[in-house]
């Protein structure tokens, strides 16, 4: 009983580090990516400028299920945005990658 016990607990360990490493950030290449497209031009990491500060993103979706998901189609969708009360259209990531563009959000989502 106690193999078996001390087997699942290894497993489980494994697992978890498995996923934290698939969930890890690259940061250097989602920050290389962003001054590619422009991104820090309207927005920070903590002060709000243009566009809210990536600090105050991570705050709005931190718990929420579909973060990822709504922050991936932001970045990929060219949607319109509010820029000084006039609507604009929010600029795509410069590249057709999803794994970079997954990185981005997930930069974003650890602030």
């Amino acid at each position: 009983m106690n193999a078996k016990r001390s087997s699942l607990i290894v497993l489980a360990g494994g697992l978890l580090a498995a996923g934290t490493a698939l969930a890890a950030v690259d940061e250097g290449a989602a920050e290389a990516l962003m001054k590619k497209s422009g991104c820090f031009k309207c927005h920070s990491i903590s002060a709000k400028k243009t566009g809210p500060s990536y600090k105050s993103v991570a705050e709005k979706y931190r718990g929420k299920p579909d973060a990822e998901a709504a922050l991936f189609k932001h970045l990929t969708t060219h949607p319109t945005v509010k820029v000084d009360g006039e609507d604009e259209k929010h600029d795509s990531l410069k590249t057709t990658n999803d794994d970079e563009v997954r990185n981005v959000v997930r930069f974003i989502l650890s602030r």
